[in-house]
This record gives structure tokens, sequence and C-alpha cells, in this order.
């Protein structure tokens, strides 16, 4: 994708401005004492970590030519955070406060379980109003899967459909560049990037130019944007918590977890391989740990008061 592009290319940069010259970028003992670097001087996340290794190793065999690269670096031990879970209260709230024209994405990302980029790279094609269910294709590890689309929504979801036809309306009528497209299907459909089937469900209002190909066409809604008016919502629903776009998601899980739904089933509207991902929520349901373990202190406070 373009955006790990981006980030590839900014860590190669990072690592040839710390070692200062080209030629020495080649050399791996240096390129592990860059990663040791960064894991012992920077205390870098465990994510960080991974990601600078794979942005150093695909520069060194994609763009210097290295057969093998073998960096032997050994990352800190990851530490499992507890994520930011909302109440069916605080994420009510939230949605009443966001901005109009965000209000439907906000809906459907926690109502199906949905990330961030898999919510704005909807397709009218993936939402089957009929069966209720949405396909989220190439998510994260490029994998396809089907969530549940919350029959509350299909009323606005209808409305917003209609919304996108106008704008896909005046795309076609003043024949612009049709949407981006991953580039396998763009070769073996070319028309597909102009059909109705493939725009977007959440478009942009005005076009802009491809970072990639430098084609000015119609984006989906933008991620800062999104981003921005949830958390502007949260601030003006006084939520005392740190309110990110997948915080929406960590709530769909731990609800469903708390309504009874089964964790192998959660993995599956979720997309995680392993269901140990998964299980991280059950620490986050109303009753601790899903053990039911209420604090001794109620009961202490109501015995003394009796006495």
């Amino acid at each position: 994708s373009s955006k790990t592009l981006q980030t590839y290319g900014s860590w190669a940069a990072r690592y040839g401005i710390w070692v200062g010259d080209a030629k020495v970028m080649m050399d791996e003992k240096k390129a592990r004492d860059w990663l040791t670097y960064l894991v012992e001087q920077r205390e870098v996340s465990f994510a960080t970590q991974k990601q600078a290794l794979n942005a150093l190793v695909f520069f060194l065999k994609e763009v210097c030519g290295m057969a093998e690269v073998d960096l032997g670096v050994k990352f800190r031990k990851r530490t499992r955070h507890i994520p930011t879970v909302l109440s069916s209260r605080e994420i009510f709230d939230l949605i009443a406060k966001i901005e109009p024209r965000y209000k439907l994405a906000a809906e459907l990302q926690y109502g199906s379980g949905l990330r961030l980029k898999e919510l704005l790279g909807l397709r009218i094609k993936d939402l089957d109003l009929e069966r209720k269910t949405v396909t989220v294709r190439q998510g994260k590890g490029r994998k396809d899967r089907v969530t549940v689309l919350p029959e509350v929504l299909l009323d606005s979801l209808l409305e917003q459909r209609e919304e996108a036809r106008v704008l896909y309306q005046m795309d076609r009528d003043s024949n612009a560049a049709g949407v981006a497209m991953p580039p396998a299907l763009s070769r073996k459909m070319p028309s597909a990037s102009v059909s109705w089937q493939w725009f977007w469900v959440f478009p942009s209002d005005h076009e802009s130019r491809d970072p990639v190909t430098g084609v000015v066409r119609r984006h989906h809604m933008h991620e800062a944007a999104y981003s921005r008016h949830l958390k502007k919502a949260a601030e003006a629903a006084g939520i005392e918590k740190r309110v990110t776009s997948h915080v929406l998601r960590h709530s769909f899980a731990t609800h469903l977890l708390e309504a009874g739904t089964d964790l192998r089933t959660i993995q599956d509207l979720l997309g995680h391989s392993d269901v140990a991902t998964t299980e991280i929520y059950t620490h986050l349901t109303k009753k601790v740990g899903g053990s039911g373990v209420q604090s001794p202190l109620g009961s202490r406070c109501a015995l003394i008061k009796n006495e």
C-alpha cells in the first residue's frame, strides 16, 4: 500500500541519516547496530521495532539487491496493553455529538466492528442490505471476511447510497477519473474504476490528487477528518477516556462478549488470526476477567452501615 511505501521510505531515510554514508548502509553490522540503538537507547515500542526491521530488510533486499539478510536482532518482549472500551451509554452519547456527516460512519464502525481503513474503504458492492452483511475485502493480513450489518442502519445506508450516487453521476457526467483500484484488478478489469459497484460508500465531497499515481480523482472520506471529528464528539460528550476510531471496534467486541456471544464467533467477525488476540476482551467485560468477582469494599461498607 502507499502508506507502507511511505513508512518504509521514512525508516530508510532515518537509517541513512544515522549511518551518514550510502555505502556503509549496506553493512549488515551497521544495520544491526542501528536496530539495537532503537531498542536500547530510544526504547521504541515493540510494534515500532518490528516496523523498523521490516523496512530495513525490504531496503537491503529489494533496493540494495542483497540476496540474504539476517540481522539477528533480539527485540524487547511485547507487553500486552488493555484497550480502551466505551460503555453503551458512552457510545450513544458519542454518536449523538458527532457531526451529522460522520455519524453513520461511526455507527457502522461500532455496529460492525470494523478497522478504520476497512470502514472508509468500503465499496457499494461490499454492503449486502438484504442479507445484512458487510464484506471486508483485503483486510489486515490481506484476508477477506464477512461481518454483521446492523439492521437499524438499513434506512440510513439506503440514504447514504443515494447521496453517493449523486457524486458518482457527477463524476461520470464530467468524465472524471475513476476511483482508486487495487493494481492487479485495475489491469484485469480496467473499466471497473468507473462502475457504480466499485464506488465508495463514504466518498469525499471533493476530488484530490492521488499521491501514488498523480491522478486527480475522488477518494473516500479522509481518515484524519473522521478521526478528528470523533475526538471532538468525545470531548463534547464529556467522555473522560482517550477515544480513537479503534475504540469503537474494541467496544463492539466487548459488548458482544457481555451479551453472550462466544469467543470464536467474535474472532471471525473481527478477523483475528489467533483466538488469543480476541481473548483480551475477556478482561474488559463488566464482570472482571469473566469471573464475576466483585470488590469486597461494597459488602464491607454495607456490613458497617447495618451495624
